[in-house]
């Protein structure tokens, strides 16, 4: 039904549509300035600063998921995977490819020895948060307040 591989540069046109298409669902269609052009160089240059799967129905070869993920350091747990974005195209939604594509995120933090993985979800996507919770282990914390500077 589905397949899940790393993703490639001729990719990222597909990517960033379901990134907006996320942006929609999470009512800031605004906020995405980000562009083809911008995640190859910055995923496809000398120091990559993200990296993704994809999840492609099988049948045709279209990509209707993607995880989207940077290596980041905790003083508190060491080397942990920093889950962006886990992104379902609406009409295939609760057919299991996020869970397919969650999975090999978790793969990939085991296979390198990393602490973990961390992640946020909006207070009000309870779809998101009742697919979260079913994973064993998985601590939803309310106690801290996101923080952001931008600069464009």
């Amino acid at each position: 039904m589905f397949s899940i591989r790393a993703g490639k540069i001729e990719d990222l046109p597909r990517i960033l549509e379901l990134i907006n298409e996320l942006a929609v669902y999470e009512k800031m269609p605004a906020e995405v300035i980000n562009t083809v052009e911008l995640m190859e160089k910055d995923g496809f240059g000398p120091n990559p600063a993200y990296g993704f799967f994809v999840c492609e129905k099988e049948e045709t070869g279209d990509i209707i998921g993607t995880a989207i993920f940077y290596y980041r350091y905790s003083t508190w747990k060491g080397k942990r995977i920093y889950l962006e974005d886990l992104i379902v195209t609406e009409s295939e939604r609760a057919q299991g490819a996020g869970k397919l594509l969650f999975d090999r995120l978790i793969e990939e933090c085991k296979a390198k020895k990393y602490s973990g993985m961390a992640w946020q979800v909006l207070d009000w996507n309870e779809p998101a948060i009742n697919f979260y919770n079913k994973y064993e282990g998985v601590a939803i914390d309310g106690g801290w307040l996101n923080c952001n500077i931008n600069f464009l």
